[in-house]
């Protein structure tokens, strides 16, 4: 059973920073892609950010320079820094996988942008 869990949302005030956790059981990982969304009140969901199995990462211009992934395929983690946030950043995030050609989520964190 492949399970997703996120972590360390909350709320934070403009221009600071907050790192997000990710945890993947039931599956080594490493051979996938991982990814973050976020979807914000009214709004469909949206990539945020996606790594492959070696590395590279993709972001949308909303986030580039400013969010950072990673992953740890020791650990089954992957991590999302988000750095400079703005309300416009203010939406639930969720951990994503494509695995055997299905799609999972973890439950979401909020993340709370606002002074």
């Amino acid at each position: 059973q492949v399970q997703l869990v996120e972590s360390g949302g909350g709320l934070v005030q403009p221009g600071g920073s907050l790192r997000l956790s990710c945890v993947v059981s039931g599956i080594s990982f490493g051979g996938y892609p991982m990814a973050w969304y976020r979807q914000a009140p009214g709004k469909q969901r949206e990539l945020v950010a996606m790594i492959t199995s070696i590395g590279t990462r993709n972001y949308p211009d909303s986030v580039k320079g400013r969010f950072t992934i990673s992953r740890d395929n020791v650990k089954n983690m992957v991590y999302l820094q988000m750095n400079s946030l703005q309300p416009e950043d203010t939406a639930v995030y969720y951990c994503n996988i494509f695995w055997r050609g299905v799609d999972y989520w973890g439950q979401g964190t909020q993340v709370t942008v606002s002074s």
